[in-house]
């Protein structure tokens, strides 16, 4: 119960920044805006959850926890026979796909290739760079394939954007 309290915390910074703050901005800019910035809002607040909650809860401990520097050697759990190296290298991707989708719509015209795959970088470097302080590990690995998961996304994006800004100008029609 005492380690639900430390997620909690998290989640009602997350659940009062987003009404007070992000909801009314984002309404005023129409359904459409309300829809995929809320979205996006609401992926990254997971991966937060996944790769380094609980952050407030943390903050006070952040330097009393002996650190592991990076894995800076690229793939290295295969050679080592790690197990699990599959799964997390599957996971990685699965985690930035939805970032490659969402944020060119967040963007609009303006999201390019490029921007999107520099963007999804800047995320998975800040958050592999912060991880040690919340005792996590940090792999050179992840990454990699959270990059290679937001290309795959923006892939996406290309395929079904049709489709995608189809039902966003009905919702901004309505």
């Amino acid at each position: 119960m005492k380690y639900l309290i430390k997620y909690f915390i998290d989640f009602i910074v997350l659940v009062c920044l987003y009404a007070f703050v992000f909801f009314r901005k984002w309404r005023a800019q129409g359904r459409d805006r309300l829809l995929v910035n809320t979205l996006m809002y609401a992926y990254l607040s997971l991966v937060l959850y996944f790769t380094m909650m609980p952050v407030i809860a943390s903050i006070p401990f952040m330097l009393n926890h002996p650190h592991e520097p990076m894995n800076l050697v690229p793939f290295i759990d295969v050679s080592l026979g790690r197990g699990d190296f599959f799964r997390q290298v599957f996971l990685n991707i699965i985690m930035t796909l939805p970032f490659g989708f969402l944020f060119p719509l967040t963007r609009g015209k303006r999201a390019k290739f490029g921007i999107t795959v520099f963007f999804c970088f800047l995320m998975s470097l800040g958050i592999e760079l912060l991880q040690p302080f919340f005792d996590r590990n940090s792999d050179i690995t992840d990454l990699i394939t959270n990059v290679i998961g937001g290309v795959l996304g923006y892939g996406l994006y290309v395929i079904f954007k049709p489709i995608t800004f189809w039902v966003l100008k009905c919702l901004k029609g309505r």
